[in-house]
């Protein structure tokens, strides 16, 4: 008889409630999310019954969290489940330092991952690399774990502080070490306390977004035909409304947009990356995030371009 995948199996159970109570003996306020997942495994406002916790109006997974070791002991033994950290209640900001993904990669072969991205912040400030509680994600990257002063409240913030490094805090998620997924476990590489959260990196998070810049109509005499024009003017103007946490996805696809009038020639490659990089930065991205953005779109979109009289 097949044995069954190793998160059903009663010890791997064992294991998970133990990283549960681990993180809660560490003030951490923790919740039960899928079995082999990353997602909250608690009902979402549109599933919820309206009793119980919920009789008054829906109760969020980061209210429900807790560090009650009979709670946590009546969630996990009914279930394998991974274990999530609401940040914002357990006080702690959490650096996670992505890595590119493999399709990343290919197009962008020269773009820093998150360490070395927040190595860069760290030098930039005159700073060592702090220590502190340290978790190393199934994909090779890190969660860097750090003590929020009191009175203070952050959020979550998305590559806003460099390419591939991102924030979790109020309204943020965080796997804990010991959970499994198929793509490998989260695992304690520094085990140690968790440090306070450095003032540097404090003000860096606090900074005030900077105002959208006003840009003059793009003219590009000689340069296009008028629809190549047109359409460039229309998708950089829409990457500089951008908001936060959709402005590389615009970018991506406005630049993609532009890529088949440089295959056919309506315009050059170069006046496309300039115009894109202006709206990019002025939208509030890293230069390096614009370059490596622009590229790999217009790469692909000039290589899948069809022919113009097709199109």
């Amino acid at each position: 008889m097949t044995q069954p995948p190793e998160h059903w199996r009663a010890d791997a159970r064992a294991r998970l409630l133990d990283a549960a109570l681990n993180a809660a003996g560490r003030g951490w306020h923790v919740h039960p999310l899928r079995p082999a997942g990353k997602a909250p495994a608690l009902h979402g406002k549109d599933a919820c019954p309206r009793a119980g916790v919920c009789v008054d109006g829906h109760v969020k997974w980061e209210q429900r969290a807790t560090t009650d070791p009979d709670r946590i002991r009546a969630a996990w033994t009914t279930g394998p489940f991974n274990v999530g950290i609401a940040p914002g209640p357990s006080r702690l900001l959490v650096v996670d330092l992505d890595v590119p993904k493999p399709e990343e990669h290919k197009s962008s072969s020269d773009a820093p991952d998150g360490a070395a991205s927040f190595s860069a912040l760290c030098e930039r400030a005159g700073q060592s690399w702090p220590t502190t509680y340290t978790v190393r994600t199934p994909s090779g990257g890190m969660h860097l774990y750090f003590e929020v002063p009191p009175g203070i409240e952050l959020h979550n913030s998305a590559r806003t502080l460099a390419p591939y490094v991102d924030t979790r805090a109020w309204g943020g998620n965080v796997v804990a070490a010991g959970s499994i997924t198929p793509q490998g476990a989260y695992e304690a590489v520094n085990r140690g306390p968790v440090a306070e959260l450095p003032t540097w990196l404090l003000l860096e998070l606090q900074r005030p977004v900077a105002a959208p810049v006003t840009v003059a109509p793009l003219i590009i005499p000689g340069e296009g035909t008028r629809r190549a024009t047109v359409a460039l003017e229309r998708e950089t103007a829409a990457v500089r409304g951008a908001g936060e946490g959709g402005r590389n996805n615009r970018l991506l696809e406005g630049a993609r947009a532009l890529g088949r009038f440089v295959a056919w020639g309506e315009i050059a490659r170069d006046v496309v990356e300039e115009a894109f990089q202006a709206a990019g930065e002025a939208a509030g991205l890293s230069p390096g995030e614009c370059r490596a953005t622009i590229r790999s779109a217009l790469d692909w979109s000039i290589r899948t371009a069809r022919p113009r009289d097709a199109a």
